[in-house]
């Protein structure tokens, strides 16, 4: 850390004119005789040596030196277990002080500045940059960077994941505003370009390999623990964050990405070039340009593709969402194909669905002619179910509902009429009802409640109460046959007799 400018002139006035020694200087001044001795080295002076005390890590420290000469890595808690089993006494914080002084350090490694010819190399990374919130849903905001080595061109995308999907479109997103591609394009060890790695066998991802072979250009990964192969691009995402997004303000992500395709046009074009500080980007880039790869005659498809297994009812699940799908659909396995705005449902080849897509949470996203349909056909069936009852209870409902038919009428609320009338008067006093209201050639509920009712008046009974039925619709449909009482006549007929000759 660094130390005032006062305080070291006094450290130095002290120690040349006025001979204090380092100890005393580090007392008098109240800093640690360390800090004393880095003044001094600076200055040009020899280290100042003080006499060793004997310490109680003395006689353990060929074994430790011999031990990090072979592991300098090891940690200072598993080498403090080591001496204790071996009888060292002192406490572990102390071990932990003095262990870091013997501790190798690793030689400094110097780096050679990398060349690259004018469209041989690009290099891509993602950069995190924290978390939106739309609707429930709070996503990740991800930067798709690209750079070209040579003119240092920067291509900036926003997404929402980092999945293979939004990669391979930042890949022809960049393509596209530069009008051409590098040779190579060179990656860390990502996920979506590196599977598995075991020294120089390198396993790649099979989409990025398909997508590299259309677009014929190398996808080349930097080696381990290597990130200044790919320090263009490292360089360019910490570029974006300083000069384009910190303090930013915007509406959405469109509005983001609209804004990012301006800066990259305008300031991050228009800095000297690192290459050649005469010129700028922009003209680096010309340089550059011609010396792309052509594009292919068509894009790569880079919509997602997701089986997915519809229910009872009729929507699928695909990225926290639900989208409707036909009723004539439900049960069966279906697959999502999904753009970066509009999701589609196909059943094999056939779309069956298509809706935006959505970013929030547990949204449920239909198409009103879906739900219309399946409404249609839940009202159609109910119909059905109470036609089929009116028709055991009262055969010739059949005729008066087609006689209805014909005249235009509701037969919805028909059988519904019927079937209340049904509940309150019986089955056979319906079926007078109806036939007496086809005799008069009106096919109407009115009519057949009249008939009810004046024969009801006849017969001097009181009216009809209603009962409570149960709610379970099932019970409430339920036909129930009366049984035929013919049996119990025959019991009438042949009494039978005891031993006596008595009848019972």
């Amino acid at each position: 850390m660094a130390i005032p400018l006062e305080l070291e002139a006094k450290i130095l006035r002290y120690f040349h004119v006025e001979k204090w020694k380092v100890g005393t200087i580090a007392r008098q001044l109240g800093v640690h005789h360390g800090t004393v001795d880095r003044v001094l080295s600076q200055a040009g002076l020899p280290k100042v040596e003080r006499p060793h005390r004997a310490s109680l890590i003395d006689p353990y420290l060929p074994f430790l030196l011999k031990t990090l000469k072979q592991y300098p890595s090891l940690t200072a808690s598993r080498l403090y277990a080591m001496v204790r089993e071996r009888g060292y006494s002192g406490g572990e914080d102390h071990f932990r002080h003095l262990i870091a002084h013997h501790r190798p350090r690793p030689q400094p490694q110097a780096y050679l500045r990398l060349k690259t010819l004018p469209g041989e190399q690009a290099q891509a990374d993602w950069g995190h940059f924290g978390k939106l919130t739309i609707g429930k849903a709070e996503r990740t905001l991800m930067a798709f960077v690209m750079v070209l080595s040579f003119s240092r061109w920067i291509f900036l995308r926003f997404f929402l994941d980092a999945q293979m999907a939004n990669f391979l479109r930042g890949h022809e997103a960049a393509f596209t505003a530069w009008g051409g591609l590098s040779r190579v394009v060179l990656y860390d060890n990502l996920k979506s370009a590196v599977l598995e790695r075991r020294g120089d066998a390198i396993r790649f991802h099979p989409t990025l390999l398909e997508f590299a072979a259309h677009y014929r250009f190398e996808p080349r990964p930097v080696a381990v623990a290597r990130g200044n192969e790919k320090g263009r691009v490292e360089r360019a995402i910490r570029y974006v964050r300083d000069s384009f997004f910190a303090a930013r303000q915007w509406r959405d992500l469109d509005d983001l990405n609209a804004q990012a395709a301006a800066w990259c046009q305008g300031q991050a074009a228009d800095r000297p070039c690192p290459e050649d500080r005469s010129i700028s980007v922009r003209e680096a880039f010309a340089q550059e340009q011609p010396k792309l790869l052509p594009l292919p005659q068509n894009p790569f498809p880079t919509d997602e593709h997701e089986v997915v297994s519809a229910a009872k009812t009729p929507y699928v699940r695909f990225d926290r969402n639900d989208y409707s799908i036909p009723h004539t659909h439900v049960q069966r396995t279906l697959t999502v194909v999904a753009s970066p705005t509009e999701v589609r449902v196909l059943d094999g080849a056939a779309v069956i669905a298509a809706h935006a897509r959505s970013y929030n949470k547990g949204e449920q996203v239909e198409d009103p002619a879906h739900i219309a349909a399946l409404t249609a056909q839940k009202h159609q069936a109910r119909q059905h179910r109470g036609i089929d009852r009116l028709a055991q209870a009262a055969p010739n409902s059949a005729a008066l509902l087609t006689r209805a038919a014909e005249r235009g009428e509701n037969l919805g609320s028909i059988t519904a009429a019927l079937l209340r009338l049904l509940e309150r008067y019986g089955a056979a006093e319906l079926q007078a009802g109806i036939a007496e209201a086809l005799a008069r050639e009106v096919p109407h509920p009115n009519a057949v409640r009249l008939a009810l009712e004046r024969r009801r008046e006849q017969r001097q009974q009181p009216p009809p109460l209603p009962i409570a039925l149960p709610a379970d619709k099932r019970v409430r449909d339920l036909v129930v046959s009366p049984h035929k009482l013919d049996d119990y006549d025959q019991l009438q007929a042949h009494p039978e007799e005891d031993e006596d000759g008595d009848e019972r």
